[in-house]
């Protein structure tokens, strides 16, 4: 004989909580993307940035640049770990987003609107990671029998 296992239904809640992560996984993959873009900019070519004078956090862009590269390999890594639905993943996700907005708030006069939509999008990441509950998440990796699934929404 052989046993049937089948998986209790999802809850509203538990659906939620899986689209939040999901909405902060991507999010962070692509934040995690930008900062890569961002840093190969100020590394490669200094003169597409605003350049201010006395400015409390003057760096040299090119070390901003290696900043924003190793935040944004770090993020599109963790972003995958967000994916497996991990603890982990999680945490750092919190962190990772929160350095993120420490560095584009540092280099604020170097990309002013740019940094602006990335301490933003940032601030959504963090809100989508801690508003979630660990016993509400519902297991992305495994995937339901096409039995199990629901039917689609009738409009």
């Amino acid at each position: 004989m052989t046993a049937t296992h089948t998986r209790p239904e999802p809850t509203a809640k538990q659906e939620w909580a899986t689209g939040l992560t999901v909405f902060a996984a991507v999010m962070l993959f692509l934040v995690g993307l930008l900062d890569l873009f961002r840093g190969i900019m100020a590394i490669a070519e200094d003169d597409i940035f605003v350049t201010t004078r006395d400015y409390v956090f003057e760096f040299d862009l090119t070390g901003w640049g290696w900043v924003h590269l190793a935040l944004g390999a770090v993020a599109v890594i963790v972003s995958v770990g967000l994916l497996k639905v991990s603890v982990w993943g999680r945490v750092a996700g919190v962190a990772i987003a929160g350095l993120v907005i420490i560095a584009n708030f540092l280099s604020l006069p170097y990309y002013p609107v740019w940094s602006i939509v990335m301490i933003a999008l940032s601030g959504f990441i963090i809100w989508a990671l801690c508003v979630v509950r660990r016993d509400n998440l519902f297991d992305l990796s495994e995937e339901r029998p096409l039995s199990e699934e629901r039917p689609p929404h009738k409009v």
